[in-house]
């Protein structure tokens, strides 16, 4: 979007910024790292190209289910974001908005999801459904247990089934092998994310993967992601895939050398940084899985 446009926006709406920032659609870093899965579960489940309509729903609604994802963690810890480096400026945390705004931004985020998952099959929404469930829930997890990111994990992988059920009505073998590989990555990247916020989260008595793995964080992202390889292996040996392929699965073990490399000293913004190179990974897989279905078709 022009930046003139932009201003006349902002300047109709001099709040739409702060709903934006709420909605973190100004940091599309979670968006591609749920996009980039599920299209490619999309592209598999149809064996190819899946239609306009099915690209517009789960591209869609990729969008505006990670949007509604970060306002409802928000809204849970809006109490904790105060006290944590990286969030303390969030819209409610700092008291731009508050919890009406909040659920009123819920509601236009969930109510055009809805519209467009009631387009595909009865399982189909019932997946959605529970996926929001779960989404809502996840927040809450970092007090019960140290293992949040595998919840998130979960929550983030809901796109995978849906796919192929949208796509034929069944959740197939590959479905599960699809889904449980995202989960396992899933994993292993946000424990990267929780390797930023570790000081501020022993202070406030919150758990994650990070304060539970301690000295083994390295060793044991990188059990996940060999782990998560061998998964996608699997895959490729279950499509019959080409070579194509399998340049995604060399391409993640280079993104993971990388990472490794980047999170050496646990430093906190190279652990960051280290996060975000999974969007590349994750596109680089999708393209490889796109090119892999057109080579075998023609």
């Amino acid at each position: 979007m022009p930046e003139s446009t932009l201003m006349n926006l902002y300047g109709r709406f001099p709040r739409l910024p702060v709903y934006i920032a709420l909605a973190r659609l100004d940091k599309p870093i979670g968006i591609y790292l749920l996009l980039w899965p599920t299209l490619q579960a999309l592209w598999l489940a149809a064996d190819g190209w899946p239609g306009w309509h099915l690209l517009l729903v789960f591209a869609t609604g990729t969008v505006l289910a990670r949007a509604a994802g970060c306002v409802m963690n928000d809204m849970a810890d809006r109490e904790f974001d105060r006290a944590v480096e990286r969030t303390h400026a969030r819209p409610l945390t700092s008291g731009q908005l508050d919890m009406m705004d909040a659920w009123i931004m819920l509601a236009v985020l969930l109510f055009p999801a809805l519209i467009l998952v009631l387009s595909t099959n009865l399982l189909t929404v019932a997946l959605a459904a529970l996926a929001v469930l779960t989404a809502a829930a996840y927040p809450y997890m970092k007090r019960l247990t140290y293992l949040p990111q595998a919840f998130l994990g979960m929550a983030f992988s809901f796109g995978i089934p849906m796919a192929f059920t949208a796509v034929s009505g069944q959740i197939d073998r590959l479905a599960w092998l699809l889904m449980i590989a995202n989960a396992i990555w899933i994993v292993a990247y946000d424990t990267e994310y929780a390797m930023v916020d570790r000081d501020d989260d022993l202070k406030l008595g919150l758990k994650s993967s990070a304060i539970l793995f301690g000295e083994l964080d390295r060793l044991m992202i990188g059990v996940l992601q060999g782990l998560f390889l061998f998964i996608m292996l699997v895959v490729a040996f279950h499509i019959e895939a080409s070579w194509l392929f399998h340049i995604g699965l060399v391409s993640y073990v280079a993104f993971f050398a990388y990472q490794q490399y980047l999170i050496r000293d646990r430093d906190r913004d190279a652990c960051f940084r280290a996060f975000l190179n999974n969007h590349w990974a994750g596109l680089v897989m999708l393209v490889s899985v796109m090119a892999d279905l057109w080579w075998r078709s023609t």
